[in-house]
This record gives C-alpha cells, sequence and structure tokens, in this order.
C-alpha cells in the first residue's frame, strides 16, 4: 500500500494487539475463495497472516507492502512465501493474477485511480478483485474527537484516510474496466483490547495526526479524547471502535 500519512508500523504491536484486523479478514477470505493453481496478490499484505492462509488453498501467492517492517515480519512468519516491498500506486508484474485481494490496505492509499489501475494492469481478463477497506463514516466518532483535540490547541489537521461510499467507489472500478458483482458498506463495531485500548489503536494507527505534538502535547490530546468518547464507546473495560466497512467483488472486463 501507499498511504497518505502512513504510521511508522511496528509490526510487533501490530500483531500484539490489533490481530483483529487480519482476524475479521477471514470473512473477505470466503468472498475471495482462491482456488488450488490460482496465481493471486495479497495488496497490503502487512505481516502476511492472510497471505498464508491464501496459500493454504494451494495458490500461488505474492504478497505486497509499502511499509519495509510489515514485508521483513511477514518474511520472517512465512518464509516460503513471497513478498515484496512495492507502493500500489505503481507496482507493475512480470505474470497476470487470477485475483487480488486487499484486507483493510486501500483505505490508506491517497491516489485511489492509480491503485485501482495497478490491479487492473495485474489482472488477466475475467480476474476477480475482492477487498475490504474503511468505509464512509469508519471511526467518525474517534477522527472527529481527534481534530476537535487539535483545533482546540491551534493545530490545523485532516482525516488521514479515504472512507468512500459504495456509490463513489463502484463508480471507480467501473471507470477502470471493473463488473462490481457484489458491493456493501456495514457497521461493525469492533472492541479494542483491553484499558488502554484507544490509546494502543491511536499510537498505531493514528500516528500521522500526532506527528507536530510533543509528547507532552499528544498524551494530553489522547486522554482528552478519552473523556470524550468514553461515555459511549466505553464499558466493561473495554473501548469500542465506531468500524464501518466497505467490501466488494469486481471482475475485470476489459474492453476489447
Amino acid at each position: 500500500m501507499s498511504p497518505r500519512d502512513e504510521p511508522d508500523w511496528d509490526a510487533t504491536a501490530y500483531e500484539d494487539d490489533h490481530s483483529f484486523v487480519y482476524e475479521y479478514g477471514a470473512d473477505v477470505l470466503e468472498l475471495l475463495a482462491p482456488a488450488a493453481g490460482e496465481r493471486v496478490l495479497d495488496l497490503g499484505c502487512g505481516t502476511g497472516a492472510l497471505t498464508g492462509k491464501i496459500a493454504a488453498s494451494g495458490a500461488d501467492i505474492v504478497g505486497i507492502d509499502s511499509a519495509a517492517e510489515m514485508i521483513e515480519r511477514a518474511r520472517a512468519n512465512h518464509p516460503e512465501l513471497a513478498f515484496r516491498q512495492a507502493d500500489a500506486r505503481t507496482a507493475t508484474f512480470d505474470e497476470p493474477f487470477d485475483a487480488v485481494f486487499s484486507n483493510a490496505a486501500l483505505h490508506w492509499i491517497d491516489e485511489q485511480d492509480a491503485a485501482v489501475s495497478t490491479v487492473a494492469d495485474a489482472l488477466r481478463p475475467g480476474g476477480r478483485f475482492v477487498a475490504e477497506l474503511g468505509g464512509d463514516g469508519n471511526v467518525a466518532a474517534i477522527v472527529d474527537a481527534v481534530l476537535a483535540e487539535l483545533a482546540e490547541r491551534g493545530y490545523d489537521a485532516d482525516n488521514p484516510w479515504h472512507f468512500p461510499t459504495v456509490g463513489e467507489y463502484a463508480s471507480r472500478l467501473e471507470r477502470h474496466g471493473f463488473e462490481v458483482r457484489d458491493a456493501t458498506l456495514f457497521d461493525r463495531p469492533t472492541e479494542l483490547e483491553g484499558e488502554d485500548g484507544l490509546e494502543n489503536w491511536l499510537d498505531v494507527f493514528a500516528d500521522g495526526l500526532f506527528a507536530p505534538l510533543s509528547e507532552r502535547e499528544r498524551e494530553a490530546v489522547v486522554a482528552a479524547v478519552e473523556e470524550r468518547l468514553r461515555p459511549a464507546y466505553y464499558g466493561d473495560g473495554v473501548w469500542t471502535a465506531d468500524y464501518r466497512r466497505l467490501r466488494f467483488r469486481a471482475v475485470y472486463r476489459p474492453e476489447p
């Protein structure tokens, strides 16, 4: 993936405290339904958890990610599989794929058309693109709270992610030669691990929003965000993030 404000990924924290990212991806794998002998690209593979599951189907899998630390961990986790560090906007491949899979990666990319063009170029005609990303309204409560606290301290910041509507993304896919077979936007409230779950989530995924702040300012913002969100999103020792996901399956049908 090629993010607009990519955090400095801590692969250990990602695997230990935020395993829900790839655990929820199991449903997307069912939609992909990889088969033995297929050639599949995992775009934004992270530490390779889902790449390994795709490989277990007998598919020939290649995983790419823009983060060097993620690729290093993926290779350590699955030394038998092919991983490479690559930018989703510009990556090229010597052989076409039967399918491209992506879980929780596309919303990091600032140039969406470039990424979809990469996918189209990577697929054979009739190949499928199956993905899940943050959808319209994803973590809106968290984002709004962080931006409000930053604004109160004189910092101007924007949502670092791209969370599209179904209509927006379906139209983009169609412009690039895809026939959209399924697309759905759904709420998926997601429990975060432990009493410090929200703070840890912000540390891992929203690091870019805090870049201009000193450590003391950052701590103050995080504490204020927790107070804003606690009444609605914390209970019984657990934080819940207001996730909304966009999931789709599309087939590449280029014009003859």
